[in-house]
């Protein structure tokens, strides 16, 4: 399955994403905390897809989104957000994003959104 960099200031949300990606055959190849260890750990591990928080701290994810696709324009980046920052999704698929997912998420709509992102590469 896919090699996964999981992307969010929140130890507990990257935790439950974790477990729903290797659960389903997937490898985690690093976590990072904020925007600025998502650029690094990317560049680093050359996953075949992040997941994306949209606030973090010292650098956001749509900068994060940015960064990454300057450096590499196929990187594949699934937005993790809440439900009420729903309006900067479109900011988010503007940097690069290929799709979202909205927090609280339901384990089945992770699966189909990664599935969706590596199939429509």
């Amino acid at each position: 399955m896919a090699r996964i960099l999981v992307c969010d200031d929140s130890a507990f949300m990257r935790m439950m994403l974790k477990r729903v990606l290797v659960e389903n055959g997937h490898e985690i190849v690093g976590e990072a905390g904020n925007g600025m260890e998502a650029v690094q750990m990317y560049r680093q591990h050359q996953p075949d897809l992040a997941t994306m928080d949209i606030t973090m701290p010292k650098m956001d994810g749509i900068q994060a989104v940015t960064h990454i696709h300057e450096e590499n324009p196929l990187a594949r980046i699934i937005m993790v957000t809440a439900i009420g920052q729903r309006a900067i999704i479109t900011d988010a698929l503007k940097a690069g994003a290929a799709d979202f997912i909205i927090k609280p998420f339901d384990n089945e709509q992770v699966i189909a959104t990664i599935r969706k992102v590596l199939t429509s590469a």
